[in-house]
């Protein structure tokens, strides 16, 4: 194996690095306790388990078949070949494809902690398979990809996206964006913009090309992620299962074609280096890295943060002062083409409240007492402290065998992604690479529930929810 992707020197014993078990803690009755029981070794046999991952994946496929439909984007890539789905039947079936990755996923798992033990080279070919069929298909349950391709197009054109906003571009790319961001202009970092400008480059005057070179380059994007971790994770057959052959991320970030999968590629290869340090250029590679993933997304600052938080504790200056310097000089090069009002955006979007959340409700509560500017104010003061709290209480349930850097990184942004008032199932694409890492995390179960939950209410393209109104 090559020393560039030497894998991961925390490893440990079989017994301690089976996933903790998903089986119920709370029986309420003898009775439901072995009714859960039987159920949960019955999901967690490997033919059971597979069956339903598999099953979740043919009816996401359906559904990015059968578009344009209420759940995908008004348009159809090459594959699609059905007949276009009614509302009620893509949600139906969307909504029971979330459900049956969620549960394929728990028992993959299970499974895996019961000793099977899949080849990985297997899991990636399966994973290779699933992400090609789905790249060709009509983005689901996300309209991301035609804020992309809209904000591509504007910037190709010459023009700026950090000023003028799909409805102002107007035409067909307008036409498939969702109309909440139609008024919004990126707030995407530049080398985001610049890949969607390429894309668009490409596609021309035609958005249903664009949006297809956007998925190809997140599903090469995904594989590429997948390939590296199965290489370097302390367990390569549960790297695979969580990442490349994790039927839930299929569901929310592959079929969306999102950019957090390149944050989370860049992520991953950042967390590499830095654990394999040997001389002060590799700080400046991880500077990069960090600086090119803020410069996707900012939220990936976070990461930053994790990277530095053990040289600090440690005092190794000359280190902080090569990964800070680097990484802001990226993303200060990348702002500067722009002009600072590039980062307006992001402030407007940071007051953005998402529906339905608990902070929907909180805000509507305090719009008939204390008005719209004080609630807006006083949300924007507590979720950050409550996000603190979560990512103390999450960093003390790690194992203390997990490098520094990964275990904060992962407490700071699961925290972000339970507190946030704008939290979508996507964003946490970038605590599934870090757990897939390790050799163990008992968050695992907590972020199938949290990403299946988020992707039950998140998942529908833009439009609400059936049930919903």
């Amino acid at each position: 194996m090559p020393p560039s992707l030497s894998p991961a020197p925390w490893r440990e014993d079989a017994a301690e690095a089976r996933e903790p078990s998903f089986a119920p803690v709370f029986p309420t009755s003898l009775d439901w306790a072995l009714l859960q029981w039987l159920c949960y070794r019955a999901l967690t046999r490997p033919r059971v388990a597979v069956s339903v991952s598999a099953a979740s994946i043919v009816l996401l496929v359906l559904v990015g078949a059968g578009a344009p439909n209420n759940n995908t984007l008004g348009m159809a890539l090459p594959l699609p070949l059905l007949g276009p789905m009614s509302a009620l039947v893509s949600t139906t079936v969307t909504t029971t494809a979330v459900l049956l990755s969620g549960l394929g996923l728990v028992g993959l798992l299970g499974a895996h902690s019961s000793g099977w033990r899949p080849s990985p080279r297997r899991l990636f070919a399966a994973g290779a398979v699933t992400v090609a069929v789905i790249t060709n298909l009509t983005p689901v349950g996300s309209s991301d990809t035609a804020s992309y391709a809209a904000y591509g197009r504007i910037a190709a054109l010459g023009g700026d996206p950090y000023v003028i906003t799909p409805g102002q571009l107007g035409g067909d790319y307008a036409h498939l964006v969702s109309h909440t961001w139609l008024a919004t202009a990126s707030v995407y970092g530049p080398v985001a913009t610049w890949l969607q400008a390429a894309a668009a480059q490409i596609g021309g005057h035609r958005p249903w090309l664009t949006v297809w070179l956007l998925m190809l380059a997140n599903g090469a994007a995904f594989l590429a992620t997948g390939y590296v971790l199965i290489r370097t994770a302390a367990d390569p057959v549960r790297a695979g299962l969580l990442w490349v052959a994790n039927p839930l991320l299929m569901v929310v970030l592959v079929a969306g074609g999102h950019l957090d999968t390149i944050v989370a590629a860049l992520a991953v290869c950042a967390v590499h280096c830095a654990r394999n340090y040997a001389r002060p250029r590799d700080d400046l590679i991880v500077g990069l890295l960090v600086g090119l993933a803020c410069s996707i997304k900012i939220s990936a600052a976070l990461l930053g943060i994790a990277l530095l938080w053990p040289l600090l504790r440690e005092r190794a200056w000359g280190r902080v002062a090569r990964q800070g310097l680097s990484g802001a000089f990226v993303l200060a090069a990348g702002y500067s083409w722009y002009g600072t009002h590039a980062l307006a955006p992001l402030s407007a979007a940071s007051h953005l409240v998402a529906m339905p959340s608990l902070w929907w409700v909180v805000q509507k509560l305090g719009q008939v007492t204390i008005g719209r500017i004080g609630t807006s104010a006083a949300i924007g003061i507590v979720w950050p402290v409550l996000a603190l709290a979560l990512a103390w209480l999450i960093h003390r349930r790690m194992s203390p065998k997990a490098p520094p850097s990964v275990a904060v990184f992962i407490a700071l942004t699961f925290a972000w992604i339970l507190a946030a008032p704008w939290s979508m199932p996507w964003y946490s694409a970038v605590v599934w690479v870090m757990v897939a890492l390790l050799p163990r995390c008992s968050m695992v179960r907590w972020l199938i529930l949290t990403t299946t939950a988020l992707a039950l209410v998140h998942d529908s393209v833009g439009h609400d929810w059936s049930w919903l109104g």
